[in-house]
């Protein structure tokens, strides 16, 4: 499975600034104006980790395969988006098909630099956003509940979907996003929720974007955007996007020293997709061998089997064991047939919930 993380935001905040600093491309223009984007620009980044270089090294494999993540710069939205103002509803089309939204919110003064807004306020603007969101989500919610309601008059048992989409469309009326929404199991929104693919129901990271000084300080911008964050839940992650464009550029060593310089440990992209896997509960597993070693995403929680299905649905349909080693054991013993001597491999059944740094093999017969 992929994980794509739509970056969203007002006009003029950084947006298509951080995403070709982020995924090292010039793909997005970056200028002066609003809808200086139009077409949503796309670019799938490698997910670097340390530990898949580790075991590739211990497997002498024959190549790497990094985990990816897509980043997707989607246009400016303007107040009134919901209503069509600006891109309106075709930027709208574009969140609903990311698994993350990415609030980029402007918290750097630059008088060269116009903000649609008049000015610059980052819980004025992350508000704003998640209001157009909201409208959007309810416009479609009472779209589903008409049609619905009109099918539950003969069928009885689409009573119990309609009255929970009339409690969502309350709290979505209140100006709560979907994600906030109580449920509870077998509340009848399952169909709705599949097929709406609600704005408000993604998971959201705050990005505040601030001049290069205000890295290693919490400005009083930023500071307005952690407490609104830790109302809704949310993870801010706090990032330079000028800065972040002069490391594209540079090699890893050079990254390295440059972030150390501002006193940071990883950069904006790292921050965005660590947070990322932490808000949709992702985690990596990983496969060693001497062809390659390479990464695969999955959610926590994920039974064997469903984990093998990243792989290819054959291993997932005819699974019959998984063989698996830590990732720690793996490395204290330097590799799979050290650890099976030691008795470090496991044989684990269908019922294994996979977990962060496994190494497997799986077995499997269709």
């Amino acid at each position: 499975m992929g994980l794509s993380v739509g970056i969203v935001g007002l006009p003029n905040v950084g947006k298509s600034t951080l995403f070709n600093a982020l995924t090292r491309t010039q793909n997005a223009a970056a200028a002066n104006y609003p809808f200086c984007t139009i077409e949503p620009n796309k670019a799938t980044v490698p997910l670097k980790d340390a530990r898949l270089d580790k075991l590739a090294a211990i497997a002498k494999s024959g190549r790497v395969v990094e985990a990816t993540v897509d980043f997707i710069d989607i246009a400016g939205l303007v107040r009134g988006a919901s209503k069509g103002e600006g891109l309106g509803n075709k930027f709208l089309a574009n969140i609903r098909e990311t698994d993350a939204v990415l609030y980029v919110v402007r918290c750097f003064e630059d008088d060269d630099v116009v903000h649609v807004e008049g000015g610059l306020d980052p819980v004025r603007d992350i508000e704003l956003i998640q209001t157009e969101l909201i409208l959007a989500d309810l416009q479609s919610l009472e779209k589903r509940m008409d049609r619905v309601s009109r099918q539950a008059r003969a069928e009885k048992e689409l009573r119990k979907e309609v009255e929970a989409m009339e409690a969502l469309a309350k709290h979505l009326g209140d100006g709560l996003p979907a994600r906030s929404f109580a449920r509870s199991e077998n509340d009848g929104l399952d169909a709705c929720m599949a097929e709406l693919q609600l704005l408000t129901a993604k998971p959201v990271i705050f990005c505040a974007n601030v001049g290069e000084g205000d890295l290693a300080v919490d400005a009083p911008g930023v500071q307005s955007v952690r407490a609104l964050a830790a109302k809704e839940g949310a993870e801010v992650i706090v990032v330079s996007a000028k800065m972040e464009a002069e490391l594209a550029g540079l090699a890893d060593a050079e990254r390295d020293e440059f972030l150390a310089s501002y006193g940071l440990s990883e950069s904006g992209l790292d921050q965005v997709i660590h947070t990322a896997y932490r808000a949709l509960g992702l985690c990596s597993y990983f496969t060693a061998g001497p062809m390659e070693s390479r990464a695969w995403t999955i959610r926590e929680g994920w039974t064997a089997p469903r984990a093998a299905g990243v792989i290819h649905t054959d291993f997932e349909r005819g699974f019959i064991r998984a063989e698996v080693i830590t990732y720690a054991d793996y490395v204290a013993h330097n590799g799979e047939a050290p650890c099976r001597a030691a008795g470090l491999l496991r044989t684990e059944g269908k019922d294994y919930l996979v977990k962060d740094g496994d190494v497997i093999h799986f077995l499997f017969n269709v």
